[in-house]
């Protein structure tokens, strides 16, 4: 048989094929807008039947032509108040992002949302990104410098300077001569009065700090560290970060637990050309057992001795002694200058007590060169935390700082006036259908200061069968103001130490509305 003659018996074979087999049927699957949909096609008298297909795409179809248009959701009702709090475009985006979701729905079988559910769908959207937004918060954790809060609350004065510093104000006018003065000059001479440097600059925050030093004095030599001070600062940096993008050279000494004079020595020794030994604040965390380190004066004699600078991140910025409060170990930035450091920077939201930023103390030559490394200008201090560090500052020039500074007052308030303050509340509340305790808590620094350290406090414990912990807190967080408590033992408390007493009526009518 020829070629051709095959190829016509062929045909002929599968043309009888199909009429002996009327019925056959071929299952498989199709892309739909983006989804697979499963069809039975039937083949018939050598023909596909897609009647089941095109019934379910022209239903799809159907169904997504019922979706409710943008338009009409962003004028929808139910989303006025998101209109005027975020504006039309805003909302427009969250309009476009619902009604997309409700086609993935539909896409993979569900049903059509409503004009109604999608605008809710979008007010929910909305409400979630309003929630996003920085509101005011009463503090009743019982930890002073809440990281999540905004660490340290600002004295009053700090606080109505910033209303005068809203418009134009002499940031870097000097009013009496007329000409250009210098930014921050008074922060910064009070900063070096108080803690006995020659010297200060202050910057946007602690870790600004640290880089601008060591991309000043140390960019491209060895800095000796201590492996037990290799410390994360928070939010995922570490102080082994923060050296590299300043391009010193770290060069790790002794063990994670014990360093003593002579591991700096020997590693002097083994690398002559360091430019200077750096100390960390453990601030966030404690070592106790089998530790040891020297202290910041064995290493500032060393440092001399060798010709090498001793750099001291102090992180908290204490400014005064915190132990009469019982707030115990915090190291102060009169003491790292007395121990001979020729840099110490520190933070000035912390033990402080200000606004964010961040403080260099040292000798004149030294602050000096920072001033005029252009990080500075990358790094410096805005307006309005400038005016209320100045303000801040005053307030310890003054004498008032253990009495004005919210920090200081709450950690060196006695615990039986916080114990007052909580019988007060518990008195208030006495008529609410809620088992209200007062309750011995413990306060803590926070803020990355002192950890593991507190002192005693009162606070008062809320129970009620209508809602559990986590539901009672979750109203007091939804509230106007919003009330930030701790949960303890089962039982929702809200400490007294951390609410001032201006601020006691506020908490009791958040307490009544989360309770009603």
């Amino acid at each position: 048989m020829s070629a051709e003659e095959r190829t016509t018996s062929a045909r002929a074979d599968r043309v009888a094929s199909r009429r002996a087999s009327p019925g056959c049927f071929f299952n498989g699957s199709l892309r739909c807008f983006g989804k697979k949909v499963a069809v039975t096609q039937s083949i018939i008298g050598g023909r596909v039947d897609t009647r089941d297909r095109d019934a379910k795409l022209e239903d799809m179809s159907s169904d997504l032509s019922k979706l409710p248009r943008v338009d009409r959701v962003v004028a929808h009702s139910a989303l006025e108040a998101a209109r005027s709090r975020l504006g039309g475009r805003v909302v427009t985006d969250l309009a476009r992002l619902a009604i997309a979701e409700t086609r993935r729905v539909v896409q993979e079988g569900g049903d059509v949302a409503t004009l109604d559910v999608v605008a809710g769908d979008v007010a929910r959207r909305a409400q979630a990104l309003l929630g996003r937004r920085s509101s005011r918060v009463l503090n009743a954790t019982g930890v002073l410098l809440h990281t999540n809060l905004g660490r340290a609350p600002l004295a009053g004065r700090a606080a109505a300077a910033l209303a005068t510093a809203d418009g134009a104000c002499s940031i870097e006018l000097d009013l009496e001569t007329g000409k250009r003065g210098g930014r921050g000059a008074f922060a910064e001479t009070a900063l070096a009065t108080l803690t006995g440097a020659e010297s200060a600059l202050v910057v946007n925050n602690c870790a600004a700090a640290v880089l601008l030093m060591l991309a000043s004095v140390a960019r491209g030599r060895p800095v000796l560290v201590s492996r037990g001070e290799l410390v994360e600062i928070g939010g995922g940096f570490r102080v082994p970060d923060v050296m590299a993008e300043s391009g010193c050279e770290l060069v790790e000494v002794g063990t994670t637990n014990k360093t003593r004079v002579a591991d700096y020595a020997n590693a002097l020794d083994a690398r002559p050309d360091a430019v200077a030994v750096l100390r960390v604040h453990q601030g966030n965390f404690r070592q106790i057992g089998f530790v040891e380190r020297p202290t910041l004066s064995e290493l500032g004699a060393l440092a001399r001795a060798r010709g090498v600078l001793l750099l001291k991140d102090l992180g908290g910025g204490a400014l005064i002694d915190l132990a009469p409060s019982g707030f115990v170990g915090e190291p102060t930035a009169p003491a790292a200058m007395a121990a001979g450091c020729d840099i110490v920077t520190f933070s000035t939201d912390k033990v402080l007590g200000g606004p964010q930023g961040g403080a260099l103390i040292g000798s004149a030559d030294l602050i000096g060169k920072l001033r005029r490394h252009p990080l500075a200008r990358a790094l410096r201090l805005g307006r309005l935390p400038m005016v209320a560090l100045e303000e801040t500052l005053s307030l310890y020039l003054e004498g008032r700082a253990q009495t004005d500074v919210p920090t200081l007052r709450m950690a060196f308030e006695p615990a039986d006036a916080v114990e007052v303050r909580a019988r007060s509340w518990a008195s208030a509340l006495i008529d609410l259908p809620a088992k209200i305790e007062i309750v011995p808590t413990r306060a803590e620094m926070g803020g990355g200061a002192l950890a593991g350290r507190d002192v005693a406090s009162w606070g008062i414990s809320l129970g009620t069968e209508a809602f559990s912990v986590d539901e009672l807190a979750t109203r007091l967080r939804l509230g106007d103001p919003a009330v930030m408590g701790r949960a303890l033992d089962g039982r929702l408390v809200l400490d007294a130490r951390t609410i001032a007493d201006e601020d006691s009526d506020a908490l009791l009518r958040a307490v009544r509305a989360a309770l009603s």
